[in-house]
């Protein structure tokens, strides 16, 4: 067999979410974005997968299991330019681009040390700003501004 008749081969997914194009530096804050490592359904995951877009991309395939808007839109922060393909008999029957959330929950660390948030179990909250390509985040509770590598 030579190099060009090898074929990478990943099971097709039947019903569920396919979400591509996600920086492969960020697939596992995806995970926990997501809270995938709670789910029981089949995932399948590709990391540093070449793209022509984007150089190297990562993918996930969750099998079974559709997302709220509300939810995927959070990716936005690590991601924004992944896709979504919804899979319903082997078929995309929907796409969806991801749209910057307003605000977040939960899912980022405050940077002053100072904040409540890192010292009371209250969950974080943030006012997202977008300049260009830089997304920063603005804590409802110190109002100080923290960067979005400051995700989980």
């Amino acid at each position: 067999m030579t190099h060009t008749d090898k074929e990478l081969i990943v099971s097709a997914l039947e019903n569920g979410t396919v979400l591509d194009h996600i920086p492969a530096e960020n697939v596992f804050k995806a995970l926990d974005i997501l809270n995938l490592r709670e789910v029981k359904s089949q995932i399948t995951i590709g990391i540093n997968l070449n793209s022509k877009l984007y150089g190297k991309k990562g993918i996930i395939k969750i099998a079974d299991k559709f997302f709220m808007d509300e939810e995927l839109n959070k990716l936005a922060l690590i991601a924004p330019k992944a896709t979504v393909n919804v899979i319903r008999d082997f078929k995309v029957v929907e796409k969806k681009k991801l749209v910057m959330p307003h605000e977040i929950e939960g899912i980022a660390r405050c940077m002053n040390p100072k904040c409540i948030t890192n010292h009371q179990p209250v969950k974080t909250r943030f006012t997202t700003i977008e300049n260009g390509n830089e997304i920063s985040l603005l804590c409802h509770y110190c109002e100080k501004i923290t960067d979005a590598k400051g995700l989980y």
